[in-house]
């Protein structure tokens, strides 16, 4: 239950971290929208017209507004955008896998049976008592 509760709370502490609560309250916005331009009209012109521009609801421009005042200007200015170059810290290693001895002279010819140490099997194999 511990664990439970405290990866719930991590993954909303992340989602608010990251304005995905601004992403889901626009999601239920259009879907509102949609909803409603449906009862009077078909369900692709309600989509086109939720999705237009010129058409915008409150709830629509409140997050759009939340989320300019959310992100910060963080634009670099155009010459520190080639400040240097990027150095890799953990680059891939070459895979080493070693091989086996090369044993040339076993062959099909020299194979040892896997049944040489057993005896054969019974005749008539035994059967199961009923």
């Amino acid at each position: 239950m511990r664990r439970r509760l405290s990866l719930i709370t991590m993954l909303t502490a992340w989602l608010l971290a990251t304005g995905s609560h601004w992403d889901l309250l626009q999601t239920f916005a259009w879907g509102r929208m949609i909803a409603t331009y449906s009862q009077s009209m078909s369900l692709t012109q309600a989509v086109k017209l939720t999705f237009t521009p010129d058409n915008v609801c409150g709830l629509c421009q409140s997050v759009s507004e939340a989320k300019q005042q959310m992100a910060p200007d963080t634009a670099l200015p155009s010459e520190a955008k080639s400040f240097g170059k990027i150095l890799l810290i953990f680059q891939p290693v070459a895979v080493f896998v070693p091989r086996g001895p090369v044993t040339a002279a076993w062959g099909w010819n020299h194979a040892v049976p896997a049944f040489r140490d057993r005896s054969p099997p019974p005749l008539p194999p035994p059967r199961a008592a009923v």
